[in-house]
């Protein structure tokens, strides 16, 4: 442990990985703000039923999404010097195929969805969202050069600035438009802050003469990400449905309320510590060595920050929400804690994922997702109390056995062919 700390001293010292760290946790964290005031905005403003048809718009968006984390960009991350550019040719192509296949899936199931409802205004939300996927290719392989070459400041200021708008002008165009359209006006308006920061931080263009490289190795090493990234939303997702399912739109209200303050914060570290840390073991030559270190960085950094959050939410709860939601503090306290184990799991998946071997990291996630969707099924029928400390519960046992399977049957026998 001395020497963990020791090394992570000297990371410090470069400005390597906790600057990177730095730089995504707030970037993440400024995100997560700005979106409860967009949040604030919506439940003032609009009707529930208003808030309804946005709440499930998002979550259809927020679930095609997931398909844009395709793999891509960690291949261009990975690749080697002499295989950069033709990786690079490949993933735009890629890139562009698969942001018009979901955009034109996004634009079907609004299609299908106002043909069996006969609703106008969650399947308009619907399409004008998907076209996001329209301005995102221009911009995915500058963003992959860029986080190859350690920009992760840059990145993160980029992704920062395009959430936070888009939170922030939801919230001022839902206060003089009070519709739910406002929310597609204004993450459309925001997109190309997203994909001119991109271009502007490491310019690329494709080079004539230049062979791209098999598809292949992106479909095989694509196909489990895929899978991954899926369950991870569906995971974040599916709390949500099934509580509004079996315990009643109020108690979905406060849960969601509670999620938003404690957990959602929370695992901002997390997004921000995986993205980080991925680059840095592609590049590093004892890699058992980095993710060690990564582990120390998340034990001595991110791990109080979190406590804290927990500890400070009778402090902070009322003052973001009113006095109303005073009562749900302690709630937002037990979901804090909910985000330690997700560290952890998150540097033996981002391990699995440099290490060529995303096919593990499917199995785990499809675990960890099970066992705690699982437990909320048990727990719903005792109260949203019992939610709340079942997803602690099975969060912190599913993802920490995870890990513990990864780092003895992946890591360890990696670290001794090394020390021999």
């Amino acid at each position: 442990m001395t020497v963990a700390i020791a090394n992570m001293t000297r990371m410090f010292a470069r400005g390597s990985l906790l600057s990177g760290l730095a730089a995504y946790s707030a970037s993440e964290a400024v995100t997560k703000v700005s979106r409860l005031v967009a949040v604030i905005a919506l439940a003032r403003v609009l009707t529930p039923a208003q808030v309804g048809v946005v709440a499930g718009a998002l979550a259809i968006s927020e679930l095609l999404k997931a398909f844009t984390e395709n793999g891509v960009i960690q291949k261009i991350i990975s690749a080697s010097a002499d295989d950069l550019e033709a990786t690079c040719h490949t993933a735009r192509r890629i890139n562009w195929a698969w942001s018009g296949g979901l955009f034109a899936l996004q634009v079907s199931i609004a299609a299908a969805f106002h043909l069996a409802t006969g609703q106008v205004a969650g399947p308009l939300l619907i399409a004008l969202m998907a076209g996001e996927y329209l301005l995102m290719p221009a911009g995915l392989v500058q963003c992959g050069l860029a986080m190859r070459e350690g920009k992760l400041a840059g990145t993160a200021t980029v992704a920062g600035a395009q959430n936070v708008a888009a939170n922030l002008m939801t919230a001022a165009m839902v206060l003089i438009w009070p519709s739910p359209l406002a929310v597609a006006a204004a993450r459309l308006a925001s997109a190309p802050i997203w994909l001119s920061g991109m271009r502007r931080l490491r310019p690329w263009a494709p080079k004539a003469g230049v062979i791209p490289a098999p598809i292949r190795p992106f479909a095989r090493f694509g196909a489990a990400i895929l899978g991954i990234e899926f369950l991870k939303v569906l995971r974040m997702q599916a709390d949500k449905l099934i509580i509004g399912v079996l315990m009643g739109p109020e108690a979905l209200g406060i849960y969601f309320f509670a999620f938003n303050a404690g957990l959602g914060i929370a695992n901002s570290f997390s997004v921000a510590f995986s993205t980080v840390l991925f680059p840095h073991l592609c590049g590093a030559a004892n890699r058992v060595a980095t993710l060690r270190n990564a582990l120390a960085v998340a034990l001595v950094a991110l791990f109080p920050i979190i406590a804290v959050q927990a500890l400070a939410a009778p402090i902070y709860v009322p003052i973001i929400f009113g006095e109303k939601w005073a009562s749900v503090a302690p709630l937002v306290s037990i979901l804090c804690f909910a985000a330690l184990p997700a560290i952890v799991w998150s540097a033996a998946a981002q391990w699995l994922r440099s290490a060529g071997r995303p096919d593990v990291e499917l199995v785990c996630s499809v675990f960890i997702a099970a066992f705690v969707t699982l437990g909320i099924v048990v727990a719903a029928p005792f109260g949203l109390s019992s939610v709340v400390w079942s997803v602690l519960v099975t969060s912190v046992f599913s993802q920490l056995v995870a890990s513990v399977a990864v780092l003895f049957i992946h890591v360890l026998p990696q670290r001794i062919r090394i020390e021999r």
